[in-house]
């Protein structure tokens, strides 16, 4: 081998090794080793950073926005609390989440898929109480599976089926049974394959991601207010229970009492129906509190003066009463009402740190209370705060969903996807045009459209792409490739399961599109040279190359479940290697047996 080839080597093997045994942040590790990379010239400039311009980390970051989009309308939360409601355990979110994540991959690209669960995905660990990381990483391994069973199920089944119709118009003797792939070729061995790995992931997967214990300590003196809500009429937890809506899962927060009409309702209340116009009371730190009034279905009680601009554009402010205020001494209904005054909503208050007791309503204000309150952006500038409030801050990042641009979300999304799947435009183009029309039709503000980019995601593939260039350039993927050839000898099943190992190594090292790339001749290689059949190394070609589970680098997928599951780099070699050798063993066996030798 070269010496850069061994360059290579030791850069991944450091690589590896600072992110599975330090702190350090992954992108920050990347970056350093594509600058390795560039100092020790393991390939030219452009080529390492062609990963900044790539079309499919482009594509990933305007998916973020269009993810963003579908979550600020609430769209894709109502489809999903449909599809998967409220599991009460991990083996019933799972069953109910991941067979639809890889039927709809085999069809849609799974990335704008994945995309648009993870904030769902953590609005249901935080609801439901189950540990994001038994969530997150199986979602990506079943859009990753899903994406297998069908030619237009991932761009690697495309990019294969793109270089089998080149080989086909070549036309040189001796390629044997080699013809243009169908739609469901992959799908004899794709679907056993999808439905072991996702009965696995339900059954076993759980031991390799134990939940991590949190090992702060339990602040005592954390403040909690009280807060109340009216269930908004036509609301979607109308007629269901606290419990099955999960709005109160919340550790941080507990039911007080619930009053319909002038009956007040204290016992059993998780397993209350609910009706419009309940008044529920509620316990809650400042955390859980926000998530309440993040809740559509939930409104303010007491209201200071009507509020005449839409929900969707208000605020959430923590405010101190000063001794100065008008409120002082006052009960909340007593305090003037005028059109000409200040606008806002009390959504909570709390007192020395503690929750009131009995309704808000019929609470004296005393000065140096604390309040949370709902606002316009009017509050900052035409209300006395100075005078009212001895301190005010704005609570940042918590917005409202703008549920009624959820259709016009919808209808946008499911527009983009179906341009790419008749082949119209790329999924970049159809992606771009989708943000812009999310923004002028008001799904999606630009703040929130540039707040929802996972920068150090982008960095993290961009740098991987780079880095794909230097194991080409340097010769150690033509190294690897040798190596195939002479372990595959003469026996074509041996043969195979080299093909299985080299594409699915390259894949974990690069990526998947650029390993189906280079594998393709070796394979078409290896077929000529034994007299056998293509098929059955065109669709183990296909499997391999996205079989991308050891390393959060080898697909797109993983990286970007990567950090909102919290997972060490380690997380992924433990449960990745065990569902390679899966998927390894269930391709090389069932493969001949449909596609003969």
């Amino acid at each position: 081998m070269t010496i850069a080839a061994y360059q290579t080597i030791a850069l991944l093997l450091g690589l590896f090794a600072l992110l599975v045994k330090t702190k350090i942040p992954a992108p920050a590790v990347f970056v350093g080793a594509l600058t390795t990379a560039l100092t020790l010239k393991l390939a030219p400039t452009h080529e390492l950073l062609k990963g900044f311009s790539n079309q499919g980390m482009l594509t990933v970051a305007v998916l973020f926005m269009v993810a963003a989009g579908m979550y600020a309308t609430g769209a894709i939360t109502m489809i999903m609390d449909k599809l998967i409601g409220r599991p009460k355990s991990i083996t019933g979110a799972q069953v109910k989440m991941l067979p639809p994540i890889a039927l709809g991959s085999a069809f849609l690209n799974n990335t704008p898929l994945v995309a648009m669960m993870i904030p769902v995905i953590r609005d249901l660990s935080r609801t439901s109480r189950l540990p994001a990381k038994q969530l997150f990483l199986p979602l990506s391994f079943a859009s990753i599976l899903g994406g297998m069973c069908t030619i237009i199920g991932t761009s690697t089944n495309l990019v294969i089926a793109g270089l089998v119709l080149d080989a086909i118009a070549e036309g040189p003797p001796g390629k044997v049974g080699i013809r243009a792939m169908e739609m469901f070729d992959p799908a004899m061995v794709g679907v056993p394959i999808a439905v072991v790995g996702i009965v696995f992931m339900i059954l076993v997967g759980r031991f390799f991601l134990a939940e991590q214990k949190d090992d702060k300590p339990a602040d005592a003196a954390l403040r909690r207010y009280t807060a109340e809500f009216e269930v908004r009429e036509g609301s979607r937890i109308v007629g269901r229970t606290l419990e099955a809506t999960g709005i109160a899962s919340g550790d941080g927060v507990q039911v007080l009492y619930i009053r319909r009409d002038e009956k007040i309702l204290t016992n059993d209340l998780m397993h209350e129906e609910l009706a419009a116009g309940d008044l529920i009371s509620f316990s809650a730190d400042v955390k859980a509190m926000v998530e309440l009034w993040r809740t559509n279905a939930l409104v303010p009680h007491l209201t200071l003066n009507p509020m005449e601009t839409e929900r969707h554009t208000h605020h959430l402010v923590k405010a101190v009463v000063s001794r100065q205020s008008k409120a002082v001494g006052k009960k909340i209904p007593d305090l003037p009402r005028d059109v000409n005054a200040c606008q806002y909503k009390f959504v909570a208050l709390s007192r020395d740190g503690q929750p009131l007791g009995g309704p808000l309503e019929e609470v004296t204000i005393e000065a140096g209370d604390n309040a949370v309150l709902e606002v316009n952006d009017d509050f900052f500038y035409e209300c006395q705060i100075d005078h009212d409030f001895a301190m005010t801050k704005a609570l940042e990042g918590f917005h409202l969903q703008r549920t009624d641009r959820a259709v016009e979300a919808s209808l946008i999304t499911m527009a983009m996807i179906g341009v790419v799947a008749m082949g119209w435009m790329s999924m970049l183009n159809a992606s771009l045009l989708a943000t812009v029309a999310m923004i002028l039709t008001g799904c999606l503000n630009l703040h929130t459209a540039a707040r929802s980019i996972d920068w150090g995601t982008l960095v993290v593939i961009a740098c991987a792409i780079g880095l794909e260039s230097a194991v080409t350039r340097s010769g150690l993927a033509e190294q690897i490739a040798r190596l195939l050839n002479a372990v595959g000898g003469d026996d074509p099943h041996l043969a195979l399961a080299a093909i299985f190992i080299g594409c699915s190594l390259m894949t974990n090292m690069i990526t998947n599109n650029a390993a189906a790339a280079f594998m393709f001749p070796i394979a078409l290689s290896t077929a000529d040279q034994l007299g056998t059949n293509f098929m059955p190394f065109a669709i183990t070609l296909m499997v391999s190359a996205s079989c991308a589970f050891i390393t959060p680098t080898g697909y797109q997928t993983n990286l970007m479940v990567w950090g909102p599951g919290e997972y060490k780099f380690t997380d992924f070699v433990k449960i990745g290697t065990v569902m390679t050798f899966i998927v390894a063993a269930m391709t090389i066996c069932i493969t001949p047996l449909i596609y003969k030798f």
